[in-house]
């Protein structure tokens, strides 16, 4: 490990006196981000139907809040926050370049698929 323990969220705007008190903060901030794509999920506000770079605003929403939530289970619930920055950097770049790789497979298939759909012939062979 590098250095103690941190009982701080947020990059350290909110700061607990125990573990337990940490580990309930974090509960909270993640039942937070759950429920805000929750009810975005329900609701579909027409702001967010908008095509942004191939996909609605809402989906990209999504993506960001779920990165957002993975990053924190990682953090604390994994501990990476007590480990080597050279390991941290290994785990963090290695997972943002796998989730632009699966976003770009999403845009590329996703587009692929739905013009298949639309136009009902297949217009590249692979």
């Amino acid at each position: 490990m590098a250095h103690g323990h941190n009982l701080a969220i947020l990059r350290g705007l909110i700061k607990f006196k125990s573990n337990t008190q940490k580990i309930w903060g974090v509960l909270i901030l993640l039942s937070i981000v759950t429920t805000v794509e929750v009810a975005l999920g329900i609701v579909k506000p027409e702001w967010s139907m908008v095509k942004v770079l191939g996909m609605k605003l809402l989906n990209w929403i999504f993506i960001i809040l779920t990165i957002v939530k993975a990053y924190y289970i990682t953090w604390d619930f994994m501990h990476m926050r007590d480990e080597t920055k050279a390991l941290r950097r290994m785990v963090v770049w290695t997972a943002i370049f796998l989730i632009l790789y699966l976003i770009f497979i999403l845009l590329q298939e996703g587009g692929y698929v739905f013009d298949v759909y639309d136009s009902g012939y297949v217009k590249r062979d692979f």
